[in-house]
């Protein structure tokens, strides 16, 4: 980011304070040598991994596990012109342990879409990163609208 571009980088601590208050995300990932985006219901765990909940039999799950991904979240308020963007980046990996997978089904994600087997995804976070954007404001003034 550059100074004074409009945008207030986030530090790791904001950025997990700001995650954990949205239920909603993207996960990037590769499809077919492809970039793919999902949305996703998502929460954090208490070591600040991000925990999805899918059908055990899903194309994420094929396509994720024991891979590098990325993972966005964001709020956004178009009639203030503000908002911000959180993105986690890290290594994918299917939740195998029965002890941890059990601990996730009573304290981890709710599916939205339940099916008979379900699997937890969690993503460590490596590098989480996030911008604010407050009021459309910058350098330049106040930004205009379409």
């Amino acid at each position: 980011m550059y100074r004074n571009d409009g945008f207030r980088e986030l530090d790791g601590q904001e950025c997990l304070r700001l995650l954990a208050k949205v239920p909603v995300g993207r996960i990037v990932y590769t499809r077919q040598a492809l970039p793919a985006v999902l949305p996703v219901n998502f929460c954090l765990d208490a070591d600040s991994a991000v925990l999805l909940r899918t059908a055990a039999d899903s194309e994420l799950v094929r396509a994720v596990d024991g891979s590098v991904v990325a993972f966005e979240a964001d709020e956004i308020d178009a009639a203030a012109h503000s908002g911000w963007s959180v993105v986690v980046t890290g290594s994918a990996m299917v939740v195998t342990d029965a002890a941890e997978h059990g601990r996730l089904v009573r304290t981890g994600p709710r599916s939205w879409v339940p099916s008979p087997s379900e699997v937890f995804i969690r993503v460590e976070p490596e590098l989480v990163t996030g911008r604010e954007l407050v009021g459309g404001r910058s350098m330049y003034g106040l930004g205009l609208s379409c």
